[in-house]
């Protein structure tokens, strides 16, 4: 598997539960979110788009994926909301096409524009290594089959604020694809992505 493979399998639609444990704080919180995922070749304009946003060639992406996201948290105060969309590109390495650059429209722990590493480990799992000004990012998403996958993250602040999350996510059976033709939903969720 590489990782565009990996995103046409995650295309559809999702809800996903999620734990996140604060650990400075020995306490944990629980959401849920819905969430949208696309598959993007490599000649939508959105993938592009965010080739160029970073200065890279987009000939040298494979594609990639849209993704939106509308969850909540236990800990939320009033309006509240962990809404949001982002678009990825891949970049594989020219000697391995498991591994490579993902470019994302925003990050996970920043909402900024971000580019970082992945990579399908030896379970056909994909791990997201970002590093920001100030935090450090780990994110690995796998199936458990089709229609379950599991995501882990963890955030490392510098002077050590880290928190772990883990994710169950099951695919909305209505819809077994999603191709790039696909209107946009008004409202999907993922709290991470």
């Amino acid at each position: 598997m590489d990782g565009m493979t990996f995103f046409q399998k995650s295309a559809g639609q999702w809800k996903s539960q999620r734990t996140t444990h604060h650990l400075p704080f020995r306490r944990s919180e629980t959401g849920d979110s819905e969430i949208y995922v696309e598959a993007l070749s490599a000649d939508n304009p959105k993938i592009i788009a965010i080739c160029e946003m970073h200065e890279v060639d987009p000939a040298k992406a494979v594609g990639g994926a849209f993704v939106s996201w509308d969850g909540s948290m236990q800990w939320d105060k009033e309006n509240e909301n962990h809404q949001g969309t982002t678009v990825f590109a891949l970049i594989p390495d020219e000697d391995n096409p498991q591994a490579g650059v993902l470019l994302r429209e925003r990050g996970y722990a920043e909402i900024i524009p971000v580019a970082g590493r992945y990579h399908i480990d030896e379970q056909e799992g994909l791990v997201l290594i970002t590093e920001y000004e100030t935090m450090t990012s780990i994110e690995r998403f796998w199936f458990a089959d089709a229609d379950l996958r599991l995501r882990t993250s963890t955030v490392q602040r510098f002077g050590g604020f880290n928190t772990a999350t883990f994710c169950a996510e099951s695919r909305n059976q209505s819809s077994e694809s999603v191709s790039s033709d696909s209107p946009e939903p008004s409202s999907y969720s993922i709290s991470g992505w």
